[in-house]
């Protein structure tokens, strides 16, 4: 989507109201594909930068309230963790077999020097813990495992670690959602305005999120930046903690 287009987009209440409706009418099906389709690719790869997936899983919780689809909704929050999880776990091997060198951009504005630097020296300061906290940061989450992986961290404590954090992230985040929509019920189009305002930010976020990545990769590779495998050593001293 065109930068140009997103006000028009996020002030559309038909654009949410045909969204919504799409959605009540396919049922929790779709907002299942959708879910788990969009928090593996944010936690594997680098486009996972530029995607909402903390408002993703808010909205998801969101429109099941909708319908009242309470086990749904529990049921889907934890098979999203473990799809989290594989796709964090997909991520590691990345960066493990390739580096971290196609993260830093010349002139880019979230894949450059600075940004790749600062994530490394949070995990040469917190090791495993690291992992943990990196699931409520969102341009940190996507690196983490890569630089994770770059540096020769242990894969059982990677692992570790990185169920531990989804399974705090993803049911909390999407159960907010739910619960928080249901606090409404008593206010029938307040609840149908929020449904429509979570899917239009979402929908909004989604297509600025892809532009910015299509303009971010189109830069060349920084080839001056620091590289996480180039640390591996104290990364993985810091792994004992």
């Amino acid at each position: 989507m065109h930068p140009a287009l997103l006000p028009l987009a996020v002030g559309s209440p038909a654009l949410g109201t045909l969204a919504l409706g799409s959605l009540d009418t396919a049922g929790p099906a779709t907002v299942w594909v959708v879910v788990l389709a969009f928090v593996f690719v944010e936690c594997a790869f680098i486009i996972g930068l530029f995607l909402p997936g903390d408002s993703l899983l808010i909205a998801a919780g969101i429109v099941l309230a909708q319908g009242g689809h309470e086990a749904s909704a529990w049921a889907l929050a934890f098979v999203a963790t473990a799809v989290a999880v594989g796709g964090n776990q997909v991520g590691y091997l990345i960066g493990r077999y390739t580096g971290t060198r196609i993260l830093a951009r010349r002139g880019g504005r979230i894949l450059n020097r600075a940004n790749l630097d600062r994530a490394t020296r949070f995990f040469e300061r917190w090791g495993f813990w690291s992992i943990f906290i990196a699931r409520w940061i969102p341009w940190v989450r996507t690196l983490a495992p890569m630089i994770a992986g770059a540096a020769r961290m242990d894969n059982r404590r990677f692992i570790l670690a990185n169920a531990l954090g989804a399974l705090c992230w993803v049911p909390t985040l999407m159960l907010l959602g739910y619960y928080g929509a249901g606090l409404l019920d008593g206010v029938p189009w307040l609840k149908e305005a929020t449904a429509i305002a979570a899917v239009v930010t979402f929908v909004a976020g989604t297509g600025f999120g892809l532009y910015r990545f299509r303009t971010e990769m189109r830069r060349p590779v920084d080839d001056g930046a620091p590289l996480a495998e180039d640390s591996a050593t104290s990364i993985t001293h810091c792994d004992d903690r």
